[in-house]
């Protein structure tokens, strides 16, 4: 793998996570929130999936074999996807606007956010991460960005579902009638 496509896609990666870290300090106060023990179910997934995404040294045995043939075209193409993904999560992340947390939460005045991204899938920000997991995946072009795909899919997914209660539970059938117009992760499929 080309170092310099791997140092723009890590790029990328460092531009969300202090893009999130700024917008965590302009969210509106959390009247609830799910409990540590939820959060951790999930996140052990999603930081099994970054660790091989991002750890080099994880790169032994089986880990390391290809499944893609080194090839500028197919790293540049990873980074592309990579791209496509952090641009969904970041208007996500703007649209939702302060109703966001990192937690699962209820906002104080919490609104249910249909429009933008909000009505291709019901978690776009999770779609988007998603979609730069597999652009990552397809750049690293090892088994270990291949087995980091269905750990990230699996930690989102176990979040959405968390969060789903959550919104049930505050905005009953009206969440009830956007669930069924439009799907979790995947437009028109998922």
């Amino acid at each position: 793998m080309a170092n310099d496509v791997f140092g723009y896609v890590y790029a990328v990666w460092i531009f969300l996570f202090i893009f999130w870290m700024i917008g965590a300090g302009v969210v509106k106060s959390t009247e609830r929130r799910e409990s540590a023990s939820s959060r951790a179910s999930y996140t052990v997934f999603i930081i099994a999936s970054y660790l091989l995404l991002f750890t080099r040294k994880l790169s032994v045995g089986f880990l390391g074999w290809r499944f893609v043939r080194e090839s500028s075209f197919i790293e540049y193409a990873g980074f592309a996807i990579t791209v496509a993904g952090a641009l969904l999560a970041v208007w996500a992340r703007v649209y939702i606007g302060r109703n966001w947390s990192s937690n699962v939460t209820i906002k104080q005045n919490h609104e249910l956010i249909q429009g933008g991204p909000y009505a291709l899938v019901r978690h776009p920000i999770y779609s988007g991460l998603l979609l730069a997991t597999l652009g990552t995946a397809i750049t690293i072009g090892e088994v270990r960005g291949l087995i980091a795909l269905p750990l990230s899919f699996a930690g989102w997914q176990m979040k959405s579902m968390v969060e789903e209660r959550f919104m049930r539970e505050q905005f009953g059938r009206q969440y009830v009638d956007y669930e069924r117009r439009v799907r979790a992760l995947i437009p028109f499929v998922y």
